[in-house]
């Protein structure tokens, strides 16, 4: 009797979703670094720092933050309707909504992040705190900077999968994987953040 002896097969992992796991790991060692450069100067100017950080307006900080972490939670529903196939809405309730419709609002969600950040950053200066003012000026402009440069550049990577998802006739793996990567960068920046607020507004 002749018997086919059965192969074993091997699932590897996704190679760009690995790829992308690895440079955000780069990315944790910049942000390590600024983080540094952070606690080195206010270990250096406590009243200075004590001075400064009176000056934030934590409520409207929060709320902002609040906006961004929230986004993630849009993100990854979009992700899920990636996974089951659905790049777009079958309907108006949310429930039904697709890839896309998720993304946009995650997209929204950030920019109004962004906007806020930016407002932040202009009541600062006129008040005088800029990124040479002192060197309260040059850790949060640096810090906080960076990480806005970060989500700006999610914001564009949202539009960069919506676009795709148009422009293709088919939604494959190949849509999914790149709704999944982009997502796995969105965690990432807002994981970030919400250190950033930690460290700049609530530890004293």
């Amino acid at each position: 009797m002749n018997t086919k002896s059965a192969v074993p097969t091997v699932k590897r992992p996704n190679g760009v979703a690995v790829g992308t796991i690895v440079w955000l790991g780069s990315e944790v060692m910049f942000f390590a670094g600024l983080f540094a450069i952070y606690f080195t100067l206010r270990a250096m100017n406590p009243e200075l720092w004590a001075e400064q950080t009176a000056k934030h307006n934590f409520t409207f900080a929060a709320i902002n933050t609040t906006i961004l972490v929230l986004s993630s939670f849009t993100a990854q529903a979009g992700v899920f309707a990636a996974e089951r196939m659905q790049p777009r809405r079958t309907g108006w309730s949310p429930a039904k909504w697709g890839t896309v419709e998720w993304f946009f609002l995650t997209f929204f969600m950030g920019a109004i992040f962004v906007a806020g950040q930016s407002y932040e950053y202009a009541v600062f200066v006129s008040e005088g705190i800029t990124l040479a003012s002192d060197p309260y000026g040059s850790a949060f402009y640096l810090t906080t900077g960076f990480h806005g440069i970060h989500v700006t550049l999610g914001l564009f990577a949202f539009l960069l999968v919506i676009g795709r998802i148009y422009a293709v006739k088919n939604f494959t793996h190949k849509e999914e994987t790149t709704a999944v990567v982009v997502s796995y960068y969105w965690h990432f920046v807002d994981i970030v953040w919400i250190i950033l607020f930690f460290i700049i507004y609530i530890i004293k």
